[in-house]
């Protein structure tokens, strides 16, 4: 089942050979709750833009996450509302110029994958666009975990808000700019792949390093692990030109789902035996009312 809410990447439940609910603005993670706690044997997907998802159903998308609904969220990122013609989103960057912001955006943005740490999200990751086949695998790890889980899609509006990200996804600078995250394997990244991450002397962040550089060795690059949530925060922080994008699986920790503690509630109460409802509405205080 997909259900999304509205806008360009509202639109995906037509494009699937599967049951769909194309719902109302920012609502769709509350209609997809409703649906896994109906039938909790279905494979529920949100596919949300980053206006609506963070804007609009700021508040929605919060609570599927903190509550860890079952659910996989898709948030495709292009830092413009599309569908509304172009105007500036909760993502989009200072200066932004839009119809709604002719002289410049000066919201500070939103980070979407930070938003879903500090909702508790327990399932972070967040791929390109035109990498089909690293998303592939986040998708993949994504419906395994049990739980909610948040997938950012960086995706290129090519007619309102054209190479947006350029800097770091286009071919000739990728290399140099992405890192793709992998569990229990060194942050090593670059054309050579001579560079990584370690954690800064004396300061509590991480720093970009040269292999062999400095008395730099491959033993002082950090290894990946996914389930260290300040780790995982840095990792989203990164951003060029100083330090590469984190692509990939960046936290996943896997907590009792909500839909199945709904169950079991509901099993432990019928566990107790069916009450007597007329007993119930005569006991306690009563009045008569003549």
């Amino acid at each position: 089942m997909f259900v999304s809410g509205i806008g360009c990447a509202s639109r995906f439940p037509y494009y699937m050979a599967t049951y769909g609910f194309h719902t109302i603005h920012g609502r769709a993670p509350a209609v997809a709750s409703g649906v896994k706690l109906a039938n909790p044997d279905l494979d529920v997907w949100i596919v949300s833009g980053d206006g609506d998802a963070l804007s609009i159903g700021g508040n929605h998308l919060l609570h599927v996450l903190r509550r860890n609904m079952d659910v996989q969220f898709l948030l495709f990122n292009n830092e413009i509302y599309g569908l509304t013609k172009g105007q500036y989103s909760p993502t989009s960057q200072i200066g932004q110029k839009s119809p709604s912001t002719p002289q410049g955006s000066v919201d500070a943005p939103i980070d979407a994958c930070t938003f879903a740490l500090g909702c508790n999200a327990r399932f972070i990751a967040r791929g390109i666009d035109i990498q089909a086949k690293d998303l592939g695998y986040v998708f993949t790890r994504a419906r395994d975990h049990k739980g909610a889980s948040f997938v950012e899609i960086i995706q290129n509006c090519i007619v309102f808000n054209d190479d947006a990200f350029a800097h770091f996804t286009e071919k000739k600078v990728a290399k140099e700019t992405q890192i793709h995250v992998v569990h229990e394997e060194k942050l090593i990244y670059g054309a050579d792949s001579n560079k990584g991450l370690r954690i800064k002397p004396g300061a509590f962040e991480l720093e970009a390093v040269t292999i062999g550089e400095n008395g730099i060795t491959e033993d002082d690059i950090l290894v990946h692990d996914e389930t260290n949530k300040v780790l995982a925060s840095l990792l989203i922080a990164m951003k060029p030109p100083t330090m590469p994008v984190a692509l990939g699986v960046i936290y996943c920790d896997s907590a009792p789902s909500y839909e199945q503690a709904v169950k079991d509630q509901i099993e432990g109460a019928k566990a107790k035996g069916l009450g007597d409802m007329d007993a119930l509405l005569r006991s306690g205080n009563t009045w008569t009312v003549s």
